[in-house]
């Protein structure tokens, strides 16, 4: 029999269905804790946008969550306020939540929403003087400014966005280095092939690893294989990049409760008809729970490192349960993992 390939599991809590009352912030800290005590979950995420999509913001729920855990990993899925927070305050606020955590955070970052995304991330982008078409730009000089923020003693940079002299930042994180993760998915249509290159290359180039969601088996394959071959030609160990795929999950034997449950959900999320059913079949791993190992597993194939994944139900205890006592023991020969205590 062939021996499947191993991951990491997330799972990723909605700071954003708190303002919809499908969760409280302490059910998101239960949450968590359960999570870390099962053994099966290595890493806890929250969403973040700003004013576009609001929600309890991403930097203070990583550090309530901090404070009840001890070994899961910290991370954002992912801060699509990157491009809109300046990267010094940025950097002290990460590398605080680096010391509080013990060195467990990873930040993933993208470049949020354009203004043709609708009036909501318009107004965002207009509140804080941030203009559409700045976002790339100021994504790649933003990560270039933490890195050396985080590792330097002292740093000046002029740069298109940026401009500060002699800054000594601290504190440090206690990674070093600090992951930082790309999220990306260009979408088809919307894409063409030399864009779609362009982004797979500032992936490779700038980040530690690759998030993505809603992207087909095939296409997940075929990009994250591009991602690692173009490290290498820059003289990068592809072998060390991450993949990590955000999937929607709603385990019910009740296949059509479970979509439905899921779609009321991206409906509060996004906003009633932002989904279309295509990207919502994409994204979402329901059913039984053979269903929804099958669709993990999927990914698991083709090269997918970090399966994070989200509950879409009002029962985030109940679905957290039975994930981990009828799905997750499929990815770990169906035996309880080791939990370090201590």
């Amino acid at each position: 029999m062939q021996q499947k390939m191993t991951a990491k599991f997330g799972i990723s809590l909605s700071n954003r269905a708190v303002l919809f009352n499908w969760a409280t912030m302490d059910d998101l800290i239960q949450a968590a804790k359960t999570a870390e005590e099962s053994g099966y979950f290595d890493s806890v995420w929250v969403g973040d946008n700003l004013i576009s999509k609001p929600r309890v913001e991403s930097i203070v729920t990583l550090s309530a969550i901090a404070s009840h855990t001890r070994r899961v990993k910290l991370g954002t899925i992912c801060m699509a306020s990157f491009p809109l927070r300046h990267p010094v305050l940025l950097a002290i606020q990460w590398a605080s939540l680096d010391v509080l955590s013990q060195g467990r955070t990873v930040l993933a970052v993208c470049n949020g929403g354009s203004e043709s995304f609708g009036p909501q991330f318009a107004t965002e982008l207009q509140a804080m003087g941030v203009q559409s078409r700045e976002r790339v730009g100021r994504v790649i000089e933003g990560i270039k400014i933490l890195r050396r923020l985080w590792s330097e003693e002292r740093v000046t940079h002029e740069g298109k966005f940026y401009q500060f002299t002699d800054v000594e930042l601290l504190p440090k994180p206690l990674q070093q280095p600090m992951p930082i993760l790309i999220a990306a998915n260009p979408k088809p249509g919307q894409a063409d092939e030399a864009t779609v290159e362009r982004i797979l290359r500032r992936v490779a180039r700038h980040g530690d690893g690759w998030q993505t969601d809603a992207t087909p088996v095939d296409t997940f394959r075929d990009r994250f294989g591009r991602i690692q071959e173009y490290a290498a030609e820059l003289g990068r160990d592809p072998e060390q990049l991450d993949s990590c795929l955000h999937l929607y999950v709603n385990i019910n034997d009740d296949v059509e409760l479970a979509y439905r449950e899921s779609l009321e959900f991206l409906a509060e999320y996004y906003g009633t008809g932002a989904i279309t059913d295509e990207r919502a079949k994409l994204w979402l791993a329901i059913g039984p729970p053979e269903a929804v190992i099958e669709k993990i597993q999927a990914y698991i194939d083709v090269g997918c490192k970090t399966p994070v994944l989200r509950f879409v139900s009002p029962d985030l205890e109940g679905q957290l349960q039975r994930c981990i006592a009828e799905v997750l023991p499929a990815f770990h020969g169906n035996r309880m993992p080791e939990v370090a205590t201590g």
